[in-house]
């Protein structure tokens, strides 16, 4: 298959080649000129851009509205005049005509977008076979938000998670996640992801919002044309181009952001970013980008008990109340102990008195922990820069090289907060590019920077100051000192913490200061010198492709292909990834091709278009993504349905993870893993099956029959002299353990390693889009998706010493961050579920203009899972992490009277539960992580001041000044009030 995919694309490339210097040779020249002028004001317009149909030539209206253009082509040619908030008109060229003056006429009818996302050809987005959203240039500098990657939560369906004012996560149709595996982001056709992560990072080396041109969304699977990873949906962001967008163009943006739970609760933020970009010739233009950004970052502050231990409740639970303490973004508090279990210990090493051990509750206790507050780095800023450099080798192509450079400091969610302090990433792209193929290579280079666990932090300091191992026996020991001195046992615990605590690092002290700069300078897990929350990653991704559309070739219907090839350089200087027999990290290939067919039936009424896709991982079983569509077309109303396949290729670290973690050892789920870890040969079990069988042990342990049995074969030994009498209480107890385990060994089942294999979905939609009156657009789908092999993670538990579980010491219990009985090896793995993952939902909006240029519109969603009660039998959580319902509605005005506009949007969503390796396991299984439903309202006034070339802009975003969290441990999102300027040279 990869020897027939590589002549695949040195066929494309050959003929594209072949063709390209072809109809490059110059026949005949044609000049033409002219001005472009506003129908209805007869006002010029600067920045129109003028296409020669088929081909990449062009150019715009300059500051008087004039233009002129060479074409190496004698007529017939057509012209295309084009802006946003205009009609698009074509003009054909039939005589050599030099002077030709256009009048554009405003947008009258809603739904006259253009967009390529869909089918990667250029169609209505009326008629496309999919669902799919866009925001064009108008929409995003009107939106009411601060930013454009706001805006993009009030698309329909379109749901997002805030870990940071920078790091968002966008989704749709469930499964939501921080730092979103399941969606794919393209920014001028370059993958966003982190090489090493595997997900977009928002919009923190992303596009600045002066470049960009328009927003793309697909919602739901979209492999069949993109390949892996769009299970869930892809977002396409485009910028401008040199030679269309012209001149100079800057934005200053100030203003404040308010939430009462922070540390200061109002403080400011600030951005300046500017764009500037030129023609230096019909062959030849540059630009370049610049934005800034600096602020106070929105905080974590949820302070509930999420232990769940000695009774606490979400609810209930606090510091003074629970010994085992364990908020949500507190952190170094996760490690507990059963202060029992460490009373036994102490009397054993006779540092307790055995009389003092009837005082002892068998009661958990956490270590104290910190704030995320005083760990984090909430300093948050970002520097983006972009240049790209265009050239026009002749009419039909151009060369394009770009960079895209983004560093900065922002907070993330993961399996813990992680502080992402001075990291980098940097995109590079060299492409070329016609009216009908393009050939892109890129590459995109990821470095952490000091980033670090804010929660490994946490654990570090407190191991740093005072060891656990002398911590909790100093607790329980003051504890039985106060319960002897009479005080009662609330009182007790706090004396006990009290003087546990004696000389801890104080957050604001150099101490303090000192062991959080050496903890999170250590790389994870750390070294012989403590624990170390530094996250190291230096991955890099190199990616080629290409396309080809034979529309010129083949007339009947319409043919696309593609290709691509990608390489993942894993690089974690061994603290993440696994190592290699030769002491390196992997590398991770990929490959992939498509072919697309469309074709028009019924008087061009109906379009039927079908494609397929393979896609091959060298680590899995190649993938095949076919799609068929059908759009029917009467008048202004089109009616589709669509049958889509998509997978997800395990991530990176899914692959190739090795990491120690005070809880588990992180392993991938590939083959080798199974091997290294000996996981067949020495059996492993679910921690389910385990703690099963430890529950049985520890019942069957008071079996009269068995305690009677074990009290005659002690007797037996010390008969024969194998046992001193003094021993006989310990003996007996021993041998009742012996006895229980081998009663209920047969309960203990190995788990059995299974292939790894990508997961797949199945999706069918119906939806309509149609224009009633030229002024109300309905759009509506409905979808229902089918997962197979979908990815969890699976926690194993395996004896270190080859004896097996029911060795000497059989289990009654398990704590992964203290002791265990024997020493066991626990493992954390994906896998595989064997359910069948059903979801299905529904959206819809309308927008209607008014008179005199209002409008008003709105969108609902409905997502579920149609299987739940089914799943939740077998114990499943597939952390679907959706509201069942969100809607928005909006209203605005671009124009309310001369050069004064304003846009107002209510966002809602419904409450649920968030599942993910963030939350404590118990509050997960119990559904007690919920996410409350909230309403956020946003609004902006806009002025133009056409003497300066510039807009105004007031606004605010959650204006009712209620905080709210989009996911669990996330921070609270306050109300952020803006000003901004923006001036643009082209400005009409």
């Amino acid at each position: 298959m990869s020897n027939f995919i590589i002549k695949i694309r040195a066929s494309v490339f050959l003929l594209t080649l072949l063709i390209s210097l072809t109809s490059g040779r110059v026949i005949g020249q044609t000049t033409i000129a002219g001005t472009v002028t506003d129908a209805d004001s007869k006002e010029t317009l600067v920045g129109v851009n003028i296409l020669v149909k088929g081909k990449v030539i062009g150019t715009i209206s300059d500051l008087t509205g004039r233009y002129s253009l060479n074409v190496n082509q004698e007529p017939p040619l057509s012209l295309v005049f084009s802006m946003v908030g205009y009609n698009t008109q074509e003009v054909l060229i039939n005589t050599s005509q030099t002077s030709l003056n256009i009048q554009l006429v405003e947008t009258a009818i809603l739904g006259q977008e253009v967009v390529v996302s869909a089918s990667r050809v250029e169609e209505s987005v009326l008629q496309s076979p999919v669902s799919v959203e866009k925001m064009d240039i108008i929409a995003i500098r009107d939106a009411p938000q601060a930013s454009f990657y706001d805006a993009i939560n009030n698309m329909k369906g379109v749901e997002m998670s805030t870990q940071s004012l920078l790091f968002k996560s966008f989704n749709t149709r469930g499964f939501n996640a921080n730092g979103n595996v399941r969606t794919v982001q393209l920014i001028d056709g370059m993958d966003n992801q982190a090489p090493g992560l595997n997900f977009s990072i928002g919009n923190i080396v992303g596009i600045s919002e002066l470049d960009l041109e328009s927003v793309e969304l697909l919602p739901g699977a979209s492999s069949a044309l993109y390949g892996p990873n769009a299970i869930n949906g892809i977002l396409l962001m485009n910028s401008k181009s040199p030679f269309l967008y012209q001149g100079l163009s800057a934005s200053v943006k100030t203003g404040i952001m308010d939430e009462s739970g922070r540390s200061k609760a109002a403080t400011g933020f600030y951005n300046f970013s500017a764009r500037y970009a030129k023609a230096i010739s019909d062959k030849f233009a540059f630009k370049v980008n610049f934005e800034y950004l600096t602020a106070d970052d929105w905080q974590a502050n949820d302070f509930r008990d999420q232990s769940l231990l000695n009774g606490s409740t979400i609810k209930t639970g606090t510091t003074f109340n629970n010994p085992a303490y364990n908020g949500v973004n507190s952190y170094g508090d996760e490690t507990n102990v059963n202060m029992l279990s460490v009373a036994q210990a102490m009397v054993n090493a006779g540092f307790l008195p055995a009389a003092a051990l009837p005082l002892i509750p068998s009661t958990s206790v956490s270590r104290t922990g910190y704030l995320e507050r005083d760990i984090a780095d909430y300093g948050t800023k970002s520097i983006k820069l972009n240049a790209a450099l265009h050239y026009r080798i002749n009419d039909n192509i151009e060369a394009v090289l770009q960079g895209n450079l983004g560093f900065g400091t922002t907070v993330y969610t993961g399996a813990d907060r992680y502080s992402l302090k001075d990291f980098t990433m940097g995109q590079y792209k060299a492409e070329l590019r016609a009216s009908n193929w393009y050939m892109r290579a890129y590459t995109t280079q990821e470095r952490s920077g000091d980033a670090f666990a804010v929660g490994t932090a946490a654990q570090g300091i407190n191991e740093a100051w005072k060891a656990s191992s002398r911590w909790f026996p100093e607790y329980v020991g003051a504890y039985a000192q106060a319960i002897g001195g009479g005080l009662p046992a609330d009182q007790a615990h706090l004396a006990a913490r009290e003087f546990a605590d004696q000389g801890r690092y104080m957050p604001g002290t150099s101490e303090f200061q000192n062991a959080l700069n050496a903890v999170s300078s250590r790389p994870i897990p750390g070294d012989q010198n403590g624990v170390g929350a530094r996250f190291v990653d230096s991955s890099n991704l190199y990616h080629f492709e290409g396309s080809y559309n034979f529309s010129e070739q083949i007339k009947f219907a319409e043919f696309v292909v593609g290709a691509n090839y990608r390489i993942y350089d894993l690089n974690s200087n061994g603290t993440i990834f696994a190592l290699d027999e030769n002491g390196d990290e992997f590398n991770i290939k990929e490959y992939g091709g498509y072919i697309q067919g469309s074709k028009k039936f019924f008087s061009d009424k109906f379009k039927l278009t079908a494609s397929a896709r393979y896609d091959k991982n060298e680590n899995f079983a190649g993938q095949w993504s076919p799609r068929v569509s059908g759009v029917f077309t009467e008048g202004n109303h089109n009616f589709r349905a669509s049958y889509q396949t998509g997978f997800r290729i395990p991530t990176n670290q899914d692959q190739y993870i090795d990491l120690n973690t005070p809880q588990a050892r992180l392993i991938g789920g590939l083959p080798f893993f199974a091997d290294r870890y000996n996981l067949n040969s020495n059996p492993s079990y679910t921690l389910a099956n385990v703690s099963s069988y430890g529950g049985a042990v520890q019942q069957s342990t008071q079996d009269p029959a068995i305690q009677a049995q074990a009290l005659a074969i002690v007797q037996q030994q010390i008969a024969a002299g194998l046992i001193d009498p003094s021993e006989a209480p310990a003996a007996v107890a021993q041998t009742v353990g012996f006895l229980a385990a081998a009663a209920n060994i047969s309960q203990l089942q190995p788990y059995p390693v299974k292939e790894f294999k990508p997961e797949r979905v199945k999706s069918f939609e119906v939806g309509y889009k149609g224009i009633w009156r030229q002024n109300l657009l309905v759009d509506a789908y409905a979808y229902f998706n089918r997962f197979e092999n979908f990815n969890g993670n699976q926690v194993l538990v395996q004896d270190a010493t080859d004896a097996g579980l029911a060795g000497p010491n059989p289990i009654t219990g398990l704590n992964l961050i203290g002791a265990i009985a024997n020493a066991r090896n626990i493992y954390s793995m994906p896998v595989n579920r064997t359910e069948i993952i059903k979801s299905w939902g529904w959206a819809a909006s309308l927008d209607y203009r008014l008179p005199k240029g209002y409008t008003i519109g709105g969108n609902i969603s409905y997502n579920t899972l149609s299987n739940l009660d089914e799943l939740a039998e077998t114990g499943f959580q597939p952390s679907f992490n959706t509201p069942e319902y969100r809607y928005v509605l909006n209203f605005a005005n671009r124009e309310v009277v001369d050069n004064l506009g304003f846009a107002v949007a209510y966002r809602w969503q419904g409450e649920f539960a968030w599942q993910s390796s963030f939350v404590n396991p118990a509050v997960s299984t119990q559904q007690l992580s919920v996410i409350p439903a909230y309403g956020t309202l946003d609004a902006q006034v806009s002025y133009k001041l056409k003497s300066i070339k510039s807009i105004l802009k007031v606004g605010g975003s959650n204006l009712f000044s209620k905080g709210y969290t989009q996911a669990w441990g996330n921070p609270t999102v306050g109300t952020m009030y803006f000003v901004s300027l923006t001036f643009d040279e082209f400005l009409n």
